[in-house]
């Protein structure tokens, strides 16, 4: 890649089906694309040697639209690469059922504030080279059926390794975020084939200890319906003699290849995404030794700009080194809600321009924005809907309610569809709000506005979560389930509040365990404390900031993955 003078210093690469560059690339779909995203945005700061690679996916996750019923819509999200990235003059071709599907990198470039800048590949296969049908493989994020799917895997994995090195890219650490692109490790394992005439009998056909030791893999998700597996007949129509078989079925199962069991096979170091996460993935793949590398957020990205002016003046580098906002404990509590008022003046405006519906700034706003999926438990808080109103009779509050269903998951979008009724049914006891097509942009607003952020998974299948992080940041106190990095964070009644007990005896974590104790809780103790306490409220907002986001920050988390990970 000429005049790029990135290309000689870098060494690792980054590999996400999906990532979070800004709010008009359209080339992510959630949790996971928002922290590669943070990813990319701390290693320029921090000057990490990185190259991102991921796919195009021109026509984006989906636009979601809700009708009068309250029935989720999914329309294309085209977002046009040109607008944005630069095309890239190299091209590859990987072969998918015997026919060559060229590949091009678009050149998204992120610079810090400093001004140091790391390179980020988008891989595109709408080029005029190709069949019609492979053209469209790089469109739809996550796009429906196993043929599409395993084919932008392909397109990800062996295409985006072959782009690198097309561009004299010299790698030595792959960084596998989630198991989309496992497929990498088989180009490795291919380049390290010992031939029959080099091998003392006996030996294996590959040198496996050198793939495992150039790769790095993080996985996401112990729900099971997180870890794509696709038939070998599939995988021998895509990609005939590509790798031996029964090589195949050793490292990635016998019955399916399981793209996470590939990577855990081929990756020398493999990490959950929370200490409890960890620990879950390790009896789901008994062994492998998975590390604890705790998710973070990028404080400058997540901060409101009141509260990011106020640390600026006060807490001088708390964007290179989010360390200090500990010295958050430090602030006035007044200064802490000017800005927090600020944050929610936006989202009472934003609220009003989407819905229509005023929001009562001299109430508690209740957030919860999350992908619409059954472990998330979306409607915990609807469970008794004459409880809830008696709730808000005796102590007023608001909820602000967001979130996409995945357009195969019926029972998100029933979920959807079962809020909408909930929000018509409480019409003039609570009132509630949906928002539409949730994104980047709104979560931004959503995350610093609101006065209490809730969470409900059923533990422990939350592998981390990073939204409750980003309220933290912005003195916004969490109401959730101990699951996840939750765990990790909470001081009971000090910086949030915990929902139940933390499941590590299996017991209190049932749907009515979790919904009585949420009831307990906004009744006897949030609610009471904001409306009767509002000294000791603003006291917990800071206790939020300094305990919270001085830990909880992509910087620590790129620090350890540098340190941990990348310098084995």
């Amino acid at each position: 890649m000429p005049h790029t003078p990135f290309v000689g210093r870098t060494r690792i690469a980054y590999f996400s089906m999906e990532i979070a560059l800004r709010p008009e690339i359209h080339s992510y779909a959630g949790g996971l694309g928002v922290l590669a995203g943070d990813t990319v945005r701390s290693c320029a700061e921090l000057e990490l040697p990185v190259v991102f690679v991921t796919l195009a996916s021109r026509a984006g996750y989906f636009r979601q639209t809700i009708d009068a019923e309250g029935r989720q819509g999914e329309q294309p999200d085209w977002w046009q690469p040109a607008d944005w990235c630069r095309p890239l003059g190299a091209m590859t071709a990987v072969m998918i059922e015997e026919r060559p599907v060229w590949v091009r990198p678009w050149l998204y470039l992120h610079e810090a504030p400093h001004g140091h800048a790391v390179p980020v590949l988008l891989l595109d296969t709408d080029l005029e080279q190709n069949d019609p049908a492979d053209r469209e493989i790089t469109h739809s994020l996550y796009g429906d059926g196993n043929d599409y799917r395993l084919k932008q895997e392909i397109v990800l994995g062996l295409g985006g390794i072959r782009i690198l090195r097309a561009l004299d890219f010299e790698i030595r650490t792959y960084h596998l975020n989630e198991g989309h692109a496992a497929l990498l490790t088989l180009e490795l394992l291919n380049r390290s084939r010992i031939e029959p005439e080099d091998r003392i009998a006996g030996e294996p056909s590959y040198d496996v200890a050198e793939v495992r030791r150039r790769c790095v893999f993080t996985t996401h998700t112990p729900v099971e319906a997180g870890h794509d597996r696709f038939p070998y007949a599939l995988f021998q129509r895509m990609l005939p003699d590509f790798v031996e078989i029964d090589t195949l079925k050793a490292l990635a199962g016998a019955e399916q290849l399981n793209m996470t069991r590939l990577a855990f096979s081929l990756s020398g170091y493999v990490n959950g995404v929370a200490r409890r996460h960890a620990e879950t993935t390790q009896h789901l793949f008994p062994g492998y030794r998975v590390h604890a590398v705790t998710n973070g957020v990028h404080a400058g990205t997540w901060a409101h700009p009141a509260f990011a002016a106020l640390f600026d003046a006060q807490i001088p580098q708390w964007q290179h080194e989010p360390e200090v906002l500990v010295r958050a404990l430090q602030l006035g509590k007044d200064e802490i809600w000017r800005c927090h008022l600020a944050a929610k003046a936006e989202l009472a405006e934003r609220v009003q321009a989407i819905s229509g519906t005023a929001l009562d700034p001299d109430l508690p706003i209740l957030g919860f924005a999350r992908r619409m999926t059954g472990y998330k438990r979306p409607l915990l808080l609807f469970s008794d809907l004459d409880r809830l109103a008696q709730i808000a009779a005796e102590r007023p509050f608001q909820l602000v309610l967001a979130g996409k269903a995945h357009p195969r998951d019926d029972s998100g979008k029933a979920a959807i569809q079962r809020i909408h009724q909930v929000i018509r049914q409480l019409d003039g006891k609570l009132r509630c709000v949906f928002l539409p097509d949730y994104d980047m942009a709104l979560a931004r607003i959503l995350v610093s506005g609101c006065d209490v952020w809730l969470n409900t998974p059923q533990p422990p299948l939350e592998a981390s979560g990073t939204s409750g992080m980003k309220a933290a940041l912005n003195g916004v106190l969490n109401l959730s389930v101990l699951d996840g990095w939750w765990i990790e964070a909470c001081v009971d009644g000090v910086n949030g509040w915990a929902i139940g007990t933390d499941g590590s005896t299996g017991t209190g974590t049932s749907d009515g365990d979790h919904a009585a104790a949420l009831y307990a809780l906004l009744e006897k103790t949030v609610l009471p404390l904001w409306h009767d306490d509002p000294a000791q409220w603003r006291r917990m907002m800071r206790q939020a900031i300094g305990s919270i986001a001085y830990y909880f920050n992509s910087q620590r988390m790129m620090r350890r993955y540098a340190t941990e990970a990348y310098l084995r």
